[in-house]
């Protein structure tokens, strides 16, 4: 996601970041920069324009040109207006006491992952404590039913199919939600191949009956700036109350997510970063700002990392990577850990200082497993002191792992180097903060 933008804005930061004076044409220069990235990227036209106006007129002020940073200051600004374009802070959804059933319509087009982002959050409010019951209201896709049933049996999240039509089936819910105690119901409503009046009457109906709490329109993020024009329609007929973007780990771009909040006034609540049924997660607008100008997101690769890495083996590990015990062995482990967390690529763009264009060539995941297979081929001896690998022993396991020597010596390099990367960047003191603070939480 944003791979363009943070080459961009990352190159701009790395510009201005250590000038001691920086001119109006610096900024300029900068700014237009910035517009052209915007527009690459799918970036609804109107919403450029606010952004740079709001951007220039700030970054020209006296403040920023005779300030002591003013590289810094002008990243600031950056950092604020994109944060303040995403959403200003994360919106949780607005349910109701656990006592009490809580209503959240799922709104739509055909194809947009709506079913599947409701099976999705079924299985995240279940994982926070809450009992959802899911409705299969779509009555007009083929299979829309059955995907639903197959999605709740995986979840073990019960779905609602009583009644032939659809407000019958709504009504017949939420009385059956009342008597078993569930504490959520989420209804998959019908889409469409594009707005028109049946969808939008249908929908009215419905949200008539069902009085939601929350009324989620899924929008694909593939789609870009018309994926807010969608969301601007359906906000202006049925009224939304939040977003949930889909395939957002497949859009390179960003338009969506830029464009969204102020065309519709309305936030992106979650957003889908994979296939799995747990690849559902809260959006951050000050966590995407920073991703977008490079400077990593510890907090949530480190929220990510606590659900499959005990905190005291994270310490345990940093403290391997601040001194010269970290063995491959150790990172054979590590893989395994990351394998738990997700794509290796999404978990680099989480760290401060790596370029989008060097995730592929550093971070692919056939280039993970070869390297898996690498160390899988050593013995135990081996993978804890490299230094024994002469080139007999190195033959044996280029020879195991079906790679080639060149392979073979290739990746022991790579690793020394990772090595000392890793050790500067634990010994930098603003990751550190950033770790500790993400680490408290778990503690």
């Amino acid at each position: 996601m944003f791979d363009k933008l943070q080459n961009t804005f990352s190159e701009i930061g790395r510009s201005l970041s250590g000038k001691a004076r920086i001119s109006d044409k610096n900024i300029e220069e900068s700014i237009e920069q910035i517009k052209t990235a915007l527009l690459e990227a799918d970036v609804n036209l109107r919403v450029v324009r606010r952004f740079i106006n709001a951007v220039s007129e700030e970054a020209m002020g006296e403040r920023v040109l005779k300030g002591i940073n003013p590289g810094q200051q002008f990243i600031k600004i950056l950092y604020d207006r994109l944060v303040k374009l995403l959403g200003d802070e994360q919106v949780k959804l607005n349910l109701k006491n656990p006592d009490v059933t809580s209503v959240i319509v799922m709104l739509g087009l055909q194809g947009s992952g709506k079913t599947t982002s409701s099976g999705k959050l079924a299985g995240l409010l279940k994982k926070e404590g809450r009992r959802p019951l899911l409705v299969a209201a779509d009555l007009s896709r083929p299979a829309a039913v059955e995907q639903l049933q197959t999605l709740g049996a995986q979840l073990e999240v019960p779905v609602f199919t009583e009644e032939t039509h659809v407000i019958k089936r709504i009504k017949a819910a939420l009385k059956y939600a009342a008597k078993h105690q569930y504490n959520v119901v989420i209804i998959d409503t019908a889409g469409r191949l594009q707005i028109d009046e049946a969808l939008m009457a249908e929908l009215k109906e419905l949200i008539d009956i069902a009085k939601p709490d929350e009324k989620l329109l899924v929008a694909d993020a593939m789609t870009g700036q018309n994926a807010a024009a969608i969301a601007k329609s359906f906000n202006e007929q049925v009224g939304i109350t939040g977003v949930i973007l889909s395939k957002y780990d497949s859009d390179t771009r960003g338009g969506a997510a830029l464009s969204i909040k102020s065309v519709t006034e309305r936030p992106i609540k979650y957003v889908g970063v994979g296939e799995k049924l747990d690849n559902l997660e809260p959006f951050y607008p000050d966590r995407v700002a920073s991703r977008i100008l490079g400077m990593g997101d510890i907090v949530s690769l480190v929220e990510r990392a606590q659900e499959v890495v005990d905190t005291e083996d994270a310490l345990k590990m940093q403290a391997k990577l601040m001194s010269k015990t970290f063995s491959l062995a150790d990172y054979l482990e590590q893989i395994a850990q990351l394998k738990k967390m997700g794509k290796a690529g999404e978990l680099a763009k989480m760290l401060p200082g790596v370029k989008a264009e060097d995730i592929e060539a550093n971070f692919n995941e056939k280039q993970i497993s070869r390297e898996e297979a690498i160390i899988l081929s050593m013995t135990l001896k081996e993978r804890n002191n490299p230094l024994i690998l002469n080139p007999s022993r190195r033959k044996r396991i280029a020879k195991g792992s079906g790679a080639t020597i060149v392979e073979v010596n290739r990746f022991l390099n790579r690793f020394e180097k990772m090595k000392l990367q890793m050790k500067k960047l634990t010994k930098n003191k603003e990751y550190q903060a950033q770790l500790m603070q993400g680490l408290g939480k778990g503690v």
